[in-house]
Protein backbone atom coordinates (compact mmCIF):
# COMPACT_ATOMS: atom_id res chain seq x y z
CA UNK A 1 0.00 0.00 0.00
CA UNK A 2 1.26 3.41 -0.65
CA UNK A 3 2.06 6.30 2.16
CA UNK A 4 -0.34 7.57 3.09
CA UNK A 5 -0.52 11.53 3.10
CA UNK A 6 -0.54 13.58 5.83
CA UNK A 7 -3.31 15.60 6.63
CA UNK A 8 -2.72 19.35 6.44
CA UNK A 9 -4.20 21.75 9.67
CA UNK A 10 -6.97 23.49 8.67
CA UNK A 11 -6.17 27.65 9.08
CA UNK A 12 -8.36 29.64 10.78
CA UNK A 13 -8.81 28.19 14.28
CA UNK A 14 -7.26 28.31 17.70
CA UNK A 15 -3.97 27.57 16.74
CA UNK A 16 -3.72 30.43 14.32
CA UNK A 17 -5.63 32.53 16.88
CA UNK A 18 -3.14 32.11 19.96
CA UNK A 19 -0.21 32.80 17.49
CA UNK A 20 -1.39 35.75 16.19
CA UNK A 21 -2.18 37.16 19.60
CA UNK A 22 1.70 36.13 20.77
CA UNK A 23 2.38 37.91 17.33
CA UNK A 24 0.44 40.95 18.38
CA UNK A 25 1.96 41.11 21.81
CA UNK A 26 5.36 41.01 20.32
CA UNK A 27 5.08 44.03 18.18
CA UNK A 28 3.21 46.32 20.44
CA UNK A 29 5.99 45.34 22.92
CA UNK A 30 9.01 46.03 20.45
CA UNK A 31 7.02 49.25 19.47
CA UNK A 32 7.63 50.88 22.94
CA UNK A 33 11.34 50.21 22.31
CA UNK A 34 13.60 53.00 20.64
CA UNK A 35 13.95 51.85 17.32
CA UNK A 36 18.10 50.64 17.04
CA UNK A 37 16.75 48.74 20.68
CA UNK A 38 13.94 47.41 19.15
CA UNK A 39 15.65 46.01 16.07
CA UNK A 40 18.14 44.24 18.25
CA UNK A 41 16.03 42.78 20.95
CA UNK A 42 13.24 41.52 18.01
CA UNK A 43 16.37 39.93 16.22
CA UNK A 44 17.59 38.78 19.30
CA UNK A 45 13.89 36.93 20.73
CA UNK A 46 13.86 35.41 17.02
CA UNK A 47 17.16 34.22 16.43
CA UNK A 48 17.24 32.18 20.23
CA UNK A 49 13.95 31.18 20.73
CA UNK A 50 11.71 31.42 18.07
CA UNK A 51 13.64 30.42 14.79
CA UNK A 52 15.09 27.01 16.81
CA UNK A 53 11.27 26.52 17.84
CA UNK A 54 10.31 26.36 14.08
CA UNK A 55 13.13 24.86 12.45
CA UNK A 56 14.67 27.84 10.64
CA UNK A 57 18.22 27.02 11.39
CA UNK A 58 18.16 23.47 9.90
CA UNK A 59 16.44 24.90 6.80
CA UNK A 60 19.20 27.68 6.21
CA UNK A 61 21.41 25.17 6.36
CA UNK A 62 20.37 22.28 4.27
CA UNK A 63 20.07 25.03 1.68
CA UNK A 64 23.90 26.07 2.22
CA UNK A 65 24.62 22.20 2.36
CA UNK A 66 22.67 21.90 -1.19
CA UNK A 67 24.29 24.73 -2.98
CA UNK A 68 28.13 25.53 -1.41
CA UNK A 69 28.27 21.76 0.29
CA UNK A 70 32.29 22.95 0.60
CA UNK A 71 31.48 26.10 2.79
CA UNK A 72 33.25 26.36 6.36
CA UNK A 73 31.36 25.51 9.06
CA UNK A 74 32.33 28.64 10.59
CA UNK A 75 30.70 30.57 7.32
CA UNK A 76 27.70 28.51 7.40
CA UNK A 77 27.32 29.86 11.27
CA UNK A 78 28.13 33.08 10.15
CA UNK A 79 25.28 32.86 7.43
CA UNK A 80 22.62 31.43 9.47
CA UNK A 81 22.90 33.89 12.10
CA UNK A 82 22.61 36.64 9.60
CA UNK A 83 19.77 35.44 7.57
CA UNK A 84 17.46 34.79 10.20
CA UNK A 85 18.66 38.27 12.01
CA UNK A 86 17.66 39.85 8.83
CA UNK A 87 14.00 38.16 8.65
CA UNK A 88 13.56 39.30 12.17
CA UNK A 89 14.34 43.06 11.09
CA UNK A 90 11.94 43.45 8.64
CA UNK A 91 9.46 41.91 10.08
CA UNK A 92 9.54 44.54 12.76
CA UNK A 93 10.40 47.34 10.89
CA UNK A 94 6.99 46.98 8.81
CA UNK A 95 5.81 47.70 11.55
CA UNK A 96 6.96 51.68 12.36
CA UNK A 97 6.12 52.93 9.27
CA UNK A 98 7.02 56.82 9.88
CA UNK A 99 10.16 55.11 11.17
CA UNK A 100 10.64 53.35 7.77
CA UNK A 101 9.81 56.43 5.43
CA UNK A 102 11.97 58.91 7.76
CA UNK A 103 14.82 55.96 7.45
CA UNK A 104 14.01 55.67 3.30
CA UNK A 105 14.55 59.94 2.96
CA UNK A 106 17.77 59.45 4.56
CA UNK A 107 19.18 56.51 2.85
CA UNK A 108 20.98 57.21 -0.53
CA UNK A 109 19.10 56.19 -3.23
CA UNK A 110 21.20 55.56 -6.27
CA UNK A 111 22.74 53.07 -9.33
CA UNK A 112 23.25 52.80 -12.74
CA UNK A 113 19.40 52.43 -13.08
CA UNK A 114 18.36 55.15 -11.53
CA UNK A 115 18.26 58.02 -14.58
CA UNK A 116 16.21 55.42 -16.72
CA UNK A 117 13.90 55.49 -13.87
CA UNK A 118 13.64 59.22 -13.48
CA UNK A 119 13.62 58.81 -17.28
CA UNK A 120 10.32 56.75 -17.25
CA UNK A 121 8.27 58.54 -15.02
CA UNK A 122 8.83 62.00 -16.64
CA UNK A 123 7.58 60.27 -19.97
CA UNK A 124 4.70 58.32 -18.00
CA UNK A 125 5.83 54.90 -19.02
CA UNK A 126 5.83 52.04 -16.56
CA UNK A 127 7.90 50.58 -14.50
CA UNK A 128 8.73 47.17 -12.79
CA UNK A 129 11.25 47.10 -10.21
CA UNK A 130 12.21 43.03 -9.54
CA UNK A 131 14.19 42.16 -6.68
CA UNK A 132 14.26 39.02 -4.22
CA UNK A 133 14.17 38.61 -1.01
CA UNK A 134 17.34 40.19 -0.08
CA UNK A 135 18.02 42.72 2.61
CA UNK A 136 15.25 44.82 2.95
CA UNK A 137 13.07 45.13 0.03
CA UNK A 138 10.50 47.47 2.02
CA UNK A 139 13.22 50.19 2.87
CA UNK A 140 14.26 50.21 -0.31
CA UNK A 141 10.71 50.61 -1.21
CA UNK A 142 10.34 53.55 1.25
CA UNK A 143 13.20 55.54 0.32
CA UNK A 144 11.34 55.62 -3.40
CA UNK A 145 8.43 56.69 -1.86
CA UNK A 146 10.05 59.80 0.17
CA UNK A 147 11.06 61.33 -2.66
CA UNK A 148 7.66 61.08 -4.40
CA UNK A 149 7.34 58.04 -6.34
CA UNK A 150 3.90 55.87 -6.16
CA UNK A 151 5.25 52.38 -6.18
CA UNK A 152 2.52 49.11 -6.12
CA UNK A 153 3.04 46.03 -5.60
CA UNK A 154 1.76 42.28 -5.33
CA UNK A 155 1.65 40.27 -1.95
CA UNK A 156 1.06 36.81 -1.32
CA UNK A 157 -1.73 36.41 1.31
CA UNK A 158 0.10 34.35 4.72
CA UNK A 159 -1.64 31.01 6.04
CA UNK A 160 -2.69 32.94 9.12
CA UNK A 161 -5.46 34.96 7.87
CA UNK A 162 -5.80 36.54 11.37
CA UNK A 163 -1.97 37.77 11.18
CA UNK A 164 -2.36 38.09 7.70
CA UNK A 165 -5.20 40.92 8.36
CA UNK A 166 -3.00 43.15 9.94
CA UNK A 167 0.60 42.09 7.71
CA UNK A 168 -1.93 43.45 4.81
CA UNK A 169 -3.20 46.22 5.81
CA UNK A 170 0.67 47.24 7.14
CA UNK A 171 1.76 46.92 3.57
CA UNK A 172 -0.70 49.53 2.69
CA UNK A 173 -0.19 51.51 4.93
CA UNK A 174 3.60 51.86 3.68
CA UNK A 175 2.24 52.94 0.52
CA UNK A 176 -0.42 52.07 -1.81
CA UNK A 177 -1.61 50.41 -4.16
CA UNK A 178 -1.38 47.23 -2.70
CA UNK A 179 -2.60 43.88 -4.96
CA UNK A 180 -3.09 40.44 -3.10
CA UNK A 181 -1.84 37.18 -5.02
CA UNK A 182 -4.51 35.58 -7.34
CA UNK A 183 -6.42 36.56 -10.57
CA UNK A 184 -8.23 39.79 -9.38
CA UNK A 185 -4.95 41.38 -7.40
CA UNK A 186 -3.03 40.39 -10.55
CA UNK A 187 -5.35 42.08 -12.97
CA UNK A 188 -5.31 44.97 -10.56
CA UNK A 189 -1.90 45.09 -10.58
CA UNK A 190 -1.85 45.07 -14.61
CA UNK A 191 -3.97 47.68 -15.17
CA UNK A 192 -1.76 50.05 -12.51
CA UNK A 193 1.02 49.22 -14.53
CA UNK A 194 -0.59 49.89 -18.13
CA UNK A 195 -1.52 53.14 -16.63
CA UNK A 196 1.97 54.07 -16.32
CA UNK A 197 2.57 52.99 -12.81
CA UNK A 198 5.78 51.49 -10.92
CA UNK A 199 5.39 48.16 -9.20
CA UNK A 200 8.23 45.90 -7.12
CA UNK A 201 7.60 42.11 -8.01
CA UNK A 202 10.15 39.42 -6.60
CA UNK A 203 10.55 36.49 -8.22
CA UNK A 204 12.69 34.09 -6.16
CA UNK A 205 10.01 32.01 -4.98
CA UNK A 206 9.60 27.96 -5.90
CA UNK A 207 6.15 27.08 -8.24
CA UNK A 208 6.28 23.93 -9.65
CA UNK A 209 4.23 26.36 -12.92
CA UNK A 210 8.09 27.72 -13.40
CA UNK A 211 10.53 27.34 -15.77
CA UNK A 212 13.80 25.54 -14.28
CA UNK A 213 16.74 27.76 -14.14
CA UNK A 214 19.94 27.76 -12.56
CA UNK A 215 20.29 29.74 -9.38
CA UNK A 216 23.50 29.47 -7.52
CA UNK A 217 24.36 26.31 -9.75
CA UNK A 218 20.91 23.94 -8.80
CA UNK A 219 17.98 24.65 -11.31
CA UNK A 220 14.93 26.65 -9.50
CA UNK A 221 11.35 26.67 -11.32
CA UNK A 222 10.64 30.49 -12.27
CA UNK A 223 7.83 32.20 -12.87
CA UNK A 224 8.19 34.21 -15.98
CA UNK A 225 5.09 36.33 -15.08
CA UNK A 226 7.63 39.79 -14.29
CA UNK A 227 8.91 39.07 -18.43
CA UNK A 228 4.98 38.68 -19.45
CA UNK A 229 4.03 41.73 -17.71
CA UNK A 230 6.80 43.72 -18.73
CA UNK A 231 6.29 42.94 -22.64
CA UNK A 232 2.64 42.95 -22.74
CA UNK A 233 2.42 46.87 -20.87
CA UNK A 234 5.91 48.11 -22.42
CA UNK A 235 7.33 48.62 -18.92
CA UNK A 236 11.01 49.27 -18.01
CA UNK A 237 12.38 46.11 -15.94
CA UNK A 238 14.83 47.90 -13.23
CA UNK A 239 16.41 45.38 -10.99
CA UNK A 240 16.88 46.97 -7.30
CA UNK A 241 17.57 46.22 -4.01
CA UNK A 242 17.50 47.28 -0.38
CA UNK A 243 20.99 46.61 1.07
CA UNK A 244 21.60 46.80 4.30
CA UNK A 245 24.35 48.45 6.20
CA UNK A 246 27.25 46.47 8.41
CA UNK A 247 25.29 48.29 11.47
CA UNK A 248 22.37 46.39 10.78
CA UNK A 249 20.04 49.38 10.52
CA UNK A 250 21.04 52.06 7.45
CA UNK A 251 20.90 50.58 4.17
CA UNK A 252 21.21 51.70 0.41
CA UNK A 253 18.56 51.87 -2.08
CA UNK A 254 20.17 50.74 -5.68
CA UNK A 255 18.61 50.33 -9.23
CA UNK A 256 20.92 48.68 -11.64
CA UNK A 257 20.91 48.43 -15.46
CA UNK A 258 17.34 47.78 -16.65
CA UNK A 259 17.14 44.29 -18.03
CA UNK A 260 16.37 44.49 -21.85
CA UNK A 261 13.18 43.41 -23.68
CA UNK A 262 13.39 39.80 -25.11
CA UNK A 263 12.82 36.11 -24.59
CA UNK A 264 10.89 35.81 -21.59
CA UNK A 265 13.05 33.13 -19.64
CA UNK A 266 16.32 34.83 -21.54
CA UNK A 267 15.06 37.96 -18.99
CA UNK A 268 14.48 36.23 -16.06
CA UNK A 269 17.60 34.26 -16.78
CA UNK A 270 19.14 37.83 -16.17
CA UNK A 271 16.74 38.83 -13.29
CA UNK A 272 18.53 35.65 -11.64
CA UNK A 273 22.40 36.61 -12.57
CA UNK A 274 21.53 39.99 -10.91
CA UNK A 275 20.30 38.59 -7.40
CA UNK A 276 23.17 35.44 -7.56
CA UNK A 277 25.64 38.68 -7.80
CA UNK A 278 23.98 40.03 -4.63
CA UNK A 279 24.35 36.81 -2.60
CA UNK A 280 27.70 35.96 -3.74
CA UNK A 281 28.48 39.48 -2.56
CA UNK A 282 27.29 38.77 0.90
CA UNK A 283 25.04 35.75 1.67
CA UNK A 284 23.89 36.71 5.06
CA UNK A 285 21.54 38.99 3.35
CA UNK A 286 19.35 36.48 1.50
CA UNK A 287 16.13 34.85 2.92
CA UNK A 288 17.65 31.00 2.52
CA UNK A 289 14.81 30.52 4.80
CA UNK A 290 12.76 29.76 1.62
CA UNK A 291 12.59 26.34 0.14
CA UNK A 292 13.84 27.64 -3.11
CA UNK A 293 14.78 24.83 -4.89
CA UNK A 294 12.91 21.46 -3.31
CA UNK A 295 15.24 19.59 -5.19
CA UNK A 296 12.71 15.76 -4.13
CA UNK A 297 9.97 17.39 -5.63
CA UNK A 298 11.34 18.34 -8.79
CA UNK A 299 12.76 14.99 -9.34
CA UNK A 300 9.58 13.63 -8.97
CA UNK A 301 7.87 15.95 -11.25
CA UNK A 302 10.84 15.02 -13.94
CA UNK A 303 9.88 11.62 -13.18
CA UNK A 304 6.04 12.12 -14.02
CA UNK A 305 6.68 14.13 -17.49
CA UNK A 306 9.29 11.16 -18.16
CA UNK A 307 6.55 8.82 -18.02
CA UNK A 308 3.65 10.77 -19.64
CA UNK A 309 5.89 11.29 -22.31
CA UNK A 310 6.54 7.41 -23.04
CA UNK A 311 2.98 6.47 -22.86
CA UNK A 312 1.64 3.25 -22.42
Amino acid sequence: MGKAKKKQRQHGGWQDRLSDWAIRALIRGALLLPVRTRLNTVSWIVRRLVAPLVGWPARVRANLAYVWPDLPEAEVRKITEQAIDNVARAFIENYDVPEMLARGARAPLGGPGLAAVEQARAEGRPVLLVTGHYGSGECGRCALLARGYQIGGLIRPMSNPFFNEHYTQNMRDIGEPVFEQGRRGTMGLIKHIRDGGMAILLFDVYDSAGVPIDFLGKPAPTLTSVADIALKTGALVVPYFGIRHADRYGFDAVLEEPIPHGDPVDMMREATRRLEARIKEDPGQWMWLHRRWKPKRQEKRQRKRAAATMGP
